[in-house]
């Protein structure tokens, strides 16, 4: 199939939306998510002031440069996502009666950018509340991955469904669903600062007694929430979580990929499987390195990274097995 500029334009935005989930985190993780007390701007202007301009406009929250800086390249990039994604729906509707033109994936890209935009406000107005920012890092991972599909879709990529029996049709789906659910609990544990509840592994270091109840409950708004409100037992209750919900991931989705290699006739879904298997097997090595390197910043932000890789490489299998079925 000829590639036309709307299949580059998808490519496009999925690098550019790899690079937003990416800085998102990196700004997550490094503690500057209020560098910038207000929202679209940084204290009122376009560009991070001066001090002097930052204490005219918010006196309770000096500026901190490094960290001001760290928010509005972010959100730079951000509106460079969102004009391109922009740009990908007015195409789709120009060229809606032109055969095979997607229309319906970047309608919803459009609408999901929007929010995105509301949940990037709430996050800074509402200071960081956990259950908005988890939101806020799931819909950045779900502009991505509808991102991965439409570079699939309008590139007429990947179209092996004929080939995957309903079986493993069934393992992929259920693949997909457990990494999403594995993927919210990692946004959970880093919107909770719980990541470093556990200061060894495999166990989780000092016994503590393990609060589930605080761990999962929304503790209302009005609290400013960088750095964490929970206590130590509730972190520990979301940390073990995630643990565990990371080997159960690794069984079902490296099971349904072991499934694919050994059953599947399609070379190609063998290699998607293949660099799906790598992928879970890369993410978990570099969970275990953080616990036993200290949670550096950068194999931290790269865990987030590897995340963002093997979602999009579940859906393109999930792609894989589905487009194309009779």
């Amino acid at each position: 199939m000829r590639k036309n500029l709307f299949f580059y334009m998808a490519v496009a935005a999925m690098a550019l939306a790899f690079g937003v989930v990416m800085l998102g985190a990196y700004v997550r993780l490094s503690q500057a998510g209020l560098g910038c007390p207000d929202w679209p701007g940084c204290y009122g202007h376009v560009t991070v002031p001066t001090a002097q301009q930052a204490a005219a406009v918010d006196a309770a929250r000096p500026l901190e440069p490094a960290r001001a800086w760290k928010e509005m390249i972010h959100r730079y990039f951000v509106v460079g996502l969102g004009s391109l994604i922009l740009l990908l729906a007015l195409w789709a509707w120009w060229k809606r009666k032109d055969v095979g033109q997607a229309v319906l994936l970047p309608t919803l890209l459009l609408a999901l950018v929007i929010f995105q935009a509301l949940l990037g406000m709430w996050t800074v107005t509402l200071l960081l509340f956990p259950p908005v920012v988890t939101a806020h890092l799931l819909g950045g991972l779900a502009t991505f991955s509808l991102l991965v599909l439409l570079m699939l879709q309008s590139g007429g990529l990947l179209r092996q469904g004929d080939a995957a029996t309903p079986a493993l049709r069934a393992l992929a789906a259920m693949g997909l669903l457990v990494l999403v659910c594995q993927i919210a609990l990692g946004g959970w544990v880093s919107s909770n600062y719980a990541a470093i509840a556990c200061p060894d592994f495999p166990s989780c270091g000092n016994p503590v007694p393990m609060d589930f109840a605080a761990g999962f409950t929304w503790h209302g708004l009005g609290p400013d929430y960088q750095g964490g409100i929970l206590t130590d037992a509730a972190r520990v209750a979301i940390q073990v979580t995630h643990r565990f919900g990371a080997l159960f991931t690794f069984l079902m989705l490296g099971g349904a990929c072991l499934t694919l290699l050994l059953k599947s006739q399609s070379p190609a879904l063998k290699r998607v499987a293949g660099l799906v298997g790598a992928l879970l097997l890369l993410q978990i090595g570099i969970g275990i390195s953080l616990v036993k390197f200290g949670w550096p910043l950068p194999l931290a932000d790269l865990h987030n990274g590897v995340a963002a890789l093997l979602l999009g490489a579940t859906v393109s299998l999930n792609w894989a097995v589905w487009a194309g079925k009779q």
